[in-house]
């Protein structure tokens, strides 16, 4: 985009130096200019017979480069940077070095509260600049007035830095002329979708790329919300975008303090003991019908009543032991109920209804087991389904995350 504005700079800077009348030659194309006093400077592409505007498209281009960078140096909403005024631009006096710092002041808009924004260098460059190109023969910035379209109301005249001429006056720039050269530029720059067709950038997707910028170089969110103007730090983060080596790294490095916190102790070579109980409780939790998932040093809640137990994972080749369980609970109950064993119904139907349900249970497996893919990997009983004996503690890494 800044080579697009110096080319169009050095294109209508050749042709007000050419003779009316006269042709010249830039960047391999030949052009005529043709005779006769004009407010803009026009030629006539001699390849195509094209006339083109060369002071408008310099104008484009430079107001295109100005409000980008504008957009992406700040995060500031598309209101706020049409209400951009020479009064903006500030500074202030570190109290403990006296350095003066220039500052962005941001008229209230959305949360009708002002801010202040640090101006970088390149920031301030940007606004040298635009400040340089709307000063009028005075050195002053023309006052005008302008229109809100979200209030719907006239504003005062203020020395608005995006203005140019029309038509012998100054008037502001407008939401739609800036979209249109939004959308212009990434014409020219070529960058479509994924359906081929030219993607659109509004001045808010500015916003989110200068969150996401600023949080993912060191940024706090806390401080970014207080730049972007929010309520609320999960509006911030909400514009920010996530991406997945991001992600990834951002979990091992929070897997790593954890770990720092941990006591030292924890991660020490096991006994072999301490192994051989480790081994000993993943062999004790083999069961007829499956598994139980229950945790490491805790113990069974359910006085093993696994039927009931909702760490129970049924294996899928016992099904039919399943089944009779299920079946004998159905023939108890009638019996109790024959004889008035009322005090075992309750209990034995709470075991029919765990049943049925580790039924159901086993059957989603064994459906959602029918369309994975077997990545080749080792399961649980090929990795600790050996003999506890023949396992030291040199071969142990100890407890992990």
């Amino acid at each position: 985009m800044a080579a697009h504005r110096k080319s169009a700079e050095k294109l209508l800077a050749t042709a007000q130096e050419t003779t009316p009348g006269s042709t010249f030659r830039f960047d391999g194309d030949d052009f005529l200019v043709p005779p006769g006093d004009r407010i803009d400077t026009r030629v006539v592409e001699l390849q195509t017979g094209s006339r083109r505007n060369l002071t408008h498209e310099e104008h484009c281009a430079f107001w295109t480069w100005a409000i980008v960078e504008i957009l992406r140096h700040t995060g500031i909403r598309n209101e706020e940077l049409l209400e951009l005024s020479h009064h903006s631009i500030t500074q202030y006096r570190l109290p403990t070095t006296s350095e003066l710092v220039p500052l962005l002041q941001i008229a209230p808009s959305k949360t009708d509260e002002e801010r202040m924004l640090l101006v970088t260098p390149e920031l301030a460059d940007v606004l040298s600049a635009v400040v340089s190109r709307v000063r009028g023969p005075s050195g002053a910035v023309p006052v005008i007035p302008c229109y809100d379209h979200l209030e719907k109301v006239w504003n005062s005249p203020m020395p608005l830095l995006l203005q140019r001429k029309f038509g012998g006056e100054n008037r502001p720039l407008t939401r739609q002329t800036i979209s249109n050269m939004l959308d212009a530029a990434l014409e020219r720059a070529g960058i479509v979708d994924v359906t081929g067709e030219p993607i659109k950038y509004r001045p808010h997707d500015f916003r989110r790329m200068f969150v996401t910028e600023a949080v993912m170089n060191g940024l706090p969110p806390h401080i970014a919300q207080v730049i972007c103007g929010h309520k609320n730090i999960n509006t911030t983060m909400g514009y920010k975008a996530i991406y997945r080596a991001e992600a990834i790294e951002a979990h091992r490095a929070f897997i790593a303090r954890r770990r720092a916190l941990r006591p030292g102790e924890e991660y020490r070579t096991p006994t072999p003991e301490e192994w051989d109980e480790f081994l000993g409780h993943f062999e004790k939790r083999k069961l007829s019908i499956g598994t139980c998932g229950r945790a490491f040093g805790t113990p069974c809640i359910h006085e093993h009543a696994c039927i009931r137990c909702s760490m129970l994972r049924p294996d899928p080749g016992q099904r039919n032991r399943l089944q009779e369980i299920h079946d004998n609970l159905i023939d108890r109950i009638s019996e109790a109920e024959r004889e008035g064993w009322l005090g075992e119904v309750e209990g034995l139907r709470v075991s029919l209804a765990a049943a049925e349900d580790k039924l159901i249970q086993l059957d989603r497996v064994v459906s959602s087991r029918a369309g994975s893919v077997d990545l080749g990997l080792p399961s649980f009983a090929q990795v600790a389904g050996r003999d506890s004996t023949a396992i030291g503690p040199d071969a142990a890494s100890g407890k992990g995350e």
